[in-house]
């Protein structure tokens, strides 16, 4: 199954904003209360995370949800 560049860019960005603060993924997870297989599936783009773990990640990283989409982009798709 190939992982849609959405997802992909949306965990380079988890990763690259958790790498920036000094996480451990492991620690990382376990301060937002999370599995850490959990997380690396989010960094790997093969979880499509809900809104709530969205926020959650950004909360936990200290920025804004929309801080954390930034630079996402959506490519246009006829199918869903």
């Amino acid at each position: 199954m190939r992982i849609p560049d959405h997802r992909r860019a949306f965990g380079d960005r988890v990763r690259e904003l958790r790498r920036a603060q000094g996480w451990a993924q492991e620690a990382f997870a376990h301060h937002i209360e999370m599995d850490r297989t959990y997380v690396s599936g989010v960094e790997r783009g093969v979880r499509n995370p809900t809104l709530d773990v969205i926020v959650r990640l950004a909360h936990g990283l200290g920025v804004t949800p929309s801080d954390l989409m930034a630079g996402i982009q959506l490519q246009s798709s006829t199918s869903a």
